[in-house]
């Protein structure tokens, strides 16, 4: 296998600015190749159609069927064979991976760097003028033919915003009718992310293959160590953090779900509630639709043997957030909109916390507290 070969992921739902993205690096780095996976013809066909070109054109085309009735499945399945292929005859330097429209990055990264493959970048394409309108539309990716399996229960906007935070380098498609309000969204919700023009000459050719590192931007998407924006405000545009120690009322948090889902345009965190002390919590809303699921057990809940099981980025974070009282349990909430109403927002948030009667009750008090969120968490 070529010690020379890199992946590049290229994604995200913004299709021409994928495809221009994907066109400027088999322009810009000699020996570079395409494939792209169309998810779209599985349900008529049965079967993915992959398509593998370079600057000149197409170089060929081929039909995998589909895995457990599952497009993306096909995808993984087909995937590393055809990239190790490609290494193998030692005359690809750069493997673009277009992703279908619906792909998350991460899923697919992982899979590539499972296999042995070396990834130098991965990158979501980003048309400006289309981050607000794509992350305030909560429709079904099912209802808007970008299913990648028939029980895929995503949304647009949810899937939208795992693409856009997940990449560290975001391509950016130059659109007039962006404006500073626009671009202040994108910074604000991803400030971390490194932004490359698509037309800006090499720069892009020069981030597909400097490297990935697959674990470290797992952990930067873990709830409990997820590197969350910071307060913020240009353009209209605000980003505000909410951080408390107190854990939350269920009955009165669960009361107050829906103002605060629809508060701003992404909101994600974690949390905690009186009636379940062990328990992290991960806040992940977008689209006027709320995502909570439960993501294990707080540092401070596990016995001291169990924390050499703990990632050390785990162990580094909970340690720079450590309180005497509570540990790591915390309430970490952020949220970004244009025409953010912050106060409001933490008059609401407030209220759900517990009263200083109902904290002073103990512990044993909160667990008998009514379990609002078991319906959520399927408990």
């Amino acid at each position: 296998m070529s010690p020379g070969l890199s992946v590049a992921l290229v994604g995200g739902l913004h299709s021409d600015a994928r495809r221009a993205a994907v066109d400027r690096l088999l322009a810009t780095v000699p020996g570079s190749v395409a494939l792209h996976h169309d998810l779209a013809t599985a349900p008529a066909t049965g079967t993915v159609a992959r398509t593998v070109r370079d600057a000149t054109g197409v170089l060929s085309t081929d039909d995998t069927p589909l895995v457990n009735d599952c497009a993306c499945c096909a995808l993984r399945e087909d995937l590393v064979p055809e990239l190790e292929r490609l290494a193998g005859s030692g005359l690809t330097r750069l493997a673009v991976v277009e992703l279908w429209d619906s792909v998350e990055p991460k899923a697919m990264a992982e899979v590539v760097a499972a296999a042995g493959l070396r990834i130098g970048a991965v990158i979501t394409a980003v048309d400006p003028a289309l981050v607000l309108p794509y992350l305030g539309n909560g429709d079904d990716l099912a209802d808007a033919g970008l299913a990648a399996a028939a029980t895929d229960q995503r949304t647009i906007a949810d899937t939208w915003a795992r693409q856009l935070e997940y990449a560290p380098v975001l391509a950016l498609l130059d659109n007039p009718d962006a404006d500073d309000e626009d671009r202040a969204l994108l910074a604000q919700l991803h400030p971390t992310a490194r932004h490359v023009p698509i037309d800006g000459g090499t720069e892009l050719a020069t981030v597909a293959l400097a490297g990935f590192d697959v674990e470290a931007a797992a952990a930067a998407q873990h709830p409990a160590c997820a590197l969350l924006p910071q307060e913020a405000d240009a353009s209209g545009v605000a980003t505000y953090v909410w951080h408390h120690r107190r854990p939350f009322h269920p009955e009165r948090l669960y009361a107050a779900l829906e103002d605060l889902t629809c508060a701003a345009a992404r909101s994600r965190g974690r949390f905690w509630l009186a009636d379940k002390p062990d328990t992290l919590l991960a806040w992940d809303a977008a689209g006027g639709a709320l995502c909570v699921e439960s993501a294990g057990p707080w540092l401070a809940s596990l016995p001291d043997a169990a924390w050499e099981m703990v990632p050390p980025v785990r162990r580094a974070a909970a340690a720079l957030d450590w309180d005497p009282e509570h540990g790591d349990r915390c309430q970490h909430l952020v949220f970004t909109s244009p025409g953010l109403d912050r106060d409001g927002l933490a008059e609401v948030l407030d209220s759900c916390l517990l009263t200083d009667a109902e904290y002073a009750a103990g512990r044993d008090a909160w667990k008998r507290l009514p379990p609002a969120f078991d319906s959520l968490l399927e408990v």
